[in-house]
């Protein structure tokens, strides 16, 4: 029988599991549980015997991988997926996949409502911005970039966006002015939400001359992933402006240094952008969808390690 382990030191929701394990089991399969776990040997004793593999945001590493001596696949229930060693399985013929798309509303939302926070001073009862009128521009319009594009005109702001994998006339049909260049993008805009992935082409892209650029007051917006952040460039644009601001939920490893800076810097204190009800449920009931597809007619269709 198809064994399928969830690994989540942070466990899925009570309705999300239910959902995995109604899938799983209707499928024939047999789904087991490791939740809160503490220590890296309990997922290296689960992983043993498994074909396959959901996790949230608990690292699939070489040893894990090579741990799960029948793993056939691993389902990242999230969008991002650095937190799975991709050479290791591939090496292993394991099949890595995200949940693109279930957690993107939960995100978006969460984007705009960092840019109310910044803009309002961080709800501090002191004289604030408005959102209406301002530029804001979506740097990736991938699923996540379409609904703050979206959720943002409702706000009466100009939407704009850089992205050069997405066909310009997609973007354009919904309302959004595509701009030629990264440079172009940061000049233009009054905020930036950022939604790039973080690999070996984006790792510490966003940089000081790339921030410099923004107009006065300009707010980069970061639910992304912290990686994409060259870290000496934030600290070095705070320091040279006192008018740049800051919002993220990955807090960088310079978050103490920065902490002081009321009014211009906030990280939450956990990663945040799919922490809603639906998100979770979404995502999980997905991954396990998508392990039933994989395993029973060989549906591929998100895998990343290809």
């Amino acid at each position: 029988m198809t064994k399928v382990l969830v690994a989540t030191e942070k466990p899925f929701a009570k309705a999300a599991v239910d959902g995995i394990r109604k899938v799983v089991e209707e499928a024939g399969f047999q789904l087991v549980l490791l939740e809160k776990y503490t220590a890296q040997n309990d997922l290296l004793k689960a992983v043993a015997d498994v074909d396959a593999l959901i996790i949230r945001s608990d690292k699939a590493t070489k040893e894990v991988i090579e741990a799960g001596k029948i793993l056939k696949i691993i389902v990242r229930a999230g969008a991002g997926y650095d937190n799975v060693d991709l050479v290791a399985a591939t090496e292993k013929g394991i099949v890595v996949m995200n949940t693109p798309g279930q957690n993107s509303n939960a995100v978006a939302e969460l984007a705009i409502g960092m840019m109310l926070f910044m803009a309002r001073g961080n709800f501090k009862g002191i004289s604030g911005t408005e959102l209406k009128g301002k530029k804001l521009g979506i740097h990736a319009y991938g699923n996540v970039g379409k609904i703050v594009a979206q959720i943002a005109k409702g706000f009466g702001m100009q939407v704009f966006a850089f992205d050069p994998f997405v066909a310009k006339e997609q973007i354009e049909k919904d309302g959004v002015k595509v701009l030629n260049t990264v440079e172009e993008l940061y000049s233009t805009c009054n905020y930036v939400s950022l939604h790039i992935p973080a690999n070996e082409k984006t790792k510490s892209t966003i940089n000081f001359d790339l921030l410099s650029k923004m107009p006065k007051g300009g707010t980069l917006v970061n639910t992304a992933r912290k990686e994409v952040i060259c870290e000496d460039s934030l600290k070095s644009i705070f320091a040279a402006r006192d008018d740049f601001k800051y919002i993220t939920d990955i807090a960088p490893a310079c978050h103490s240094e920065l902490s002081a800076l009321e009014n211009r810097y906030y990280a939450t204190p956990k990663k945040q952008g799919a922490e809603t009800s639906e998100a979770n449920i979404n995502a999980g009931i997905a991954a396990a969808k998508q392990i039933v597809g994989f395993v029973k007619s060989g549906n591929k269709t998100f895998q990343v390690n290809k």
